[in-house]
């Protein structure tokens, strides 16, 4: 699954953009209210053990 892929699902459980932070933009979930880092990397991968902590601190089942 591409960052790209998983920013589109995010969006549709209700997870948004906060801000740009120095490496990573930062994303905030409202169902765990948890901020959470994502890549700019849009069109790479994510590696699986990244994939489960953006699910663990999201709550969205990627």
């Amino acid at each position: 699954m591409k960052y790209s892929e998983v920013e589109r699902k995010l969006k549709t459980e209700g997870c948004r953009f906060v801000k740009n932070g120095k490496r990573h933009p930062i994303w905030h979930s409202p169902i765990t209210n948890q901020y959470f880092e994502l890549s700019y990397h849009t069109s790479q991968e994510v590696k699986s053990g990244t994939l489960k902590s953006i699910s663990k601190a999201s709550e969205v089942k990627l």
